[in-house]
């Protein structure tokens, strides 16, 4: 096996970073966060994109294409959410099953409408083909940023304290990949209440998503405290079905969509003693000098997390 064969979904996306064009007139912020963002006519505009595939990301038959057009909107809202930023404008390209595409169509528009509505998005345009192939989707979304500018996953620092907004674990057990939840609200309320420095959304698992703003923020590493990172009811349900312990189903397991961040001491203190109104936080751990992601437990001892969430390039469905 080549190194490129065997490189991985986030080896190829920084194979393709390394030979992307730099110092783009207006470009802000290109490949390697949630969002690319674009200075445009004095505005920071974010652009996001996700592509989902049926038997991959879902199973048309078995879900329904309502549910389908929910997560395909959700998760861009989710990516638009992790840089603290305000959803806008959506467009929209779907290659149909020929046999049934225009009730598949009318499905995917009316779940990717109601969740755009609750978020205050426009669905201006897009393209529609059909074809013999499955159900595949892409959703491009458009932001903009606030007056307390966008969240990157690059400015974590050394002693920042580590958040989630809720609990991890067991989405695709009972179907909770399907109904994403974009902390939108949120991400605007902490960053209204005190100056965060690095977040991201967790689409791909908490042991893989926090070494993305370790790697982005220069190769630093983390202790996670396992008595507090919070654990979803549907992971406990899934290790009892499949033997796999509950805080690993949390590390690794994706698709929750909550947001992970980081904040400097003395306002991670305030945000514990006083959360914005109607935001769950859970404090994990801290980001520490030494590179890696370690695990603590109530023995006070550490051991290493190996990044295990969901890769599109290696393994099969999650499903």
């Amino acid at each position: 096996m080549n190194e490129e064969s065997g490189m991985g979904e986030f080896g190829l996306i920084e194979w393709i970073r390394r030979r992307a064009a730099g110092g783009v007139d207006g470009l802000a912020l290109g490949i390697g966060d949630d969002c690319a963002v674009v200075d445009f006519q004095g505005a920071q505009v974010l652009v996001t994109a996700d592509m989902l595939m049926d038997g991959r990301h879902f199973r048309l038959a078995e879900d329904g294409p309502e549910a389908v057009g929910r997560k395909a909107m959700g998760v861009n809202l989710s990516d638009v959410a992790a840089m603290a930023g305000v959803p806008r404008f959506a467009v929209v390209a779907v290659a149909l099953p020929r046999g049934a595409a225009v009730e598949v169509a009318k499905g995917l528009h009316e779940g990717m409408r109601r969740m755009a509505d609750r978020f205050g998005v426009s669905l201006i345009g897009g393209d529609t083909n059909a074809w013999d192939g499955p159900l595949v989707i892409s959703v491009t979304l458009m932001g903009t940023a606030t007056e307390h500018g966008v969240r990157k996953r690059s400015d974590a620092k050394v002693g920042d304290a580590i958040f989630v907004t809720g609990p991890l674990g067991g989405s695709f057990f009972r179907g909770r990949h399907l109904r994403p939840e974009p902390r939108v609200v949120e991400a605007l309320a902490l960053a209204d209440a005190v100056p965060l420095h690095a977040m991201i959304d967790l689409s791909d698992g908490l042991s893989s998503d926090l070494g993305h703003i370790l790697e982005e923020s220069g190769g630093l590493g983390a202790v996670l405290d396992a008595s507090v990172v919070p654990i979803h009811a549907d992971a406990h349900a899934h290790s009892l079905a499949d033997g796999v312990s509950p805080i690993v189903h949390a590390l690794n397991d994706g698709e929750d969509f909550e947001l992970c961040f980081t904040a400097p001491p003395d306002a991670a203190d305030a945000l514990s003693a006083t959360p914005p109104d109607g935001v769950r936080l859970h404090r994990i751990g801290v980001i520490v000098e030494s590179p890696g992601l370690l695990l603590r437990g109530t023995d006070g001892r550490t051991t290493p997390i190996e990044a295990r969430g969901f890769d599109h390039m290696k393994g099969p469905s999650p499903r």
